[in-house]
């Protein structure tokens, strides 16, 4: 493998896509190679959800500091008073272990580390259509009516920046998509 210290793999996906399950995937197949970058967010963790392990879950305040003090590679404010972001320090450390950060973040995240690390391989996971997107969302059961409606404007216009990531996956089986980002990925770590 060339050196891990320069390498940042990125999945982006508007919510429902499954990228969760693919990083997932990653992680277990390339265990000896990537290691989960954990985000910061300012919303409250959900059932299961463990502070330092899937989030950061930090005041709106804090990561204002943060964003004054620079220590973000990318962040963006995803839904109203709700910020998410990568840390430059959470980069810096497992690139320390040797290993490629994989980020699983917001489209418009990803296009920021496209635009702040060019070297990095950038992923965009997509379901077959709207209409799939609205029906895995649904079976969620997490969504308001009014919730359900606002992620799936934004998937319309995230579906709209796709082309500008390296490469588009259609997750129509879980299993296919996995393993053709498998093979992105093995690609990209050689």
């Amino acid at each position: 493998m060339s050196n891990p210290s320069d390498k940042i793999i990125v999945i982006t996906a508007p919510s429902g896509a499954g990228k969760t399950s693919i990083v997932r995937f990653l992680l277990a197949r390339f265990q000896q190679q990537l290691d989960f970058s954990i985000s910061c967010a300012t919303r409250r963790p959900r059932t299961n959800e463990k502070d330092g392990v899937d989030y950061y879950f930090i005041s709106a305040e804090h990561f204002q500091q943060k964003i004054s003090e620079n220590q973000f590679a990318e962040w963006e404010m995803v839904y109203e008073g709700k910020y998410y972001g990568t840390l430059r320090s959470e980069l810096t450390r497992i690139w320390a272990d040797k290993k490629v950060p994989l980020l699983d973040i917001d489209v418009k995240g990803g296009l920021r580390v496209k635009e702040n690390y060019p070297q990095s391989l950038c992923l965009f996971i997509q379901s077959s259509s709207l209409d799939e997107l609205k029906k895995r969302l649904e079976a969620r059961g997490t969504e308001t009516a009014a919730s359900l409606q606002t992620r799936l404007d934004k998937a319309s216009l995230e579906r709209s920046c796709s082309h500008q990531f390296d490469y588009i996956i259609i997750n129509d089986q879980l299993n296919k998509a996995c393993e053709e980002v498998a093979r992105l990925v093995a690609a990209y770590l050689a």
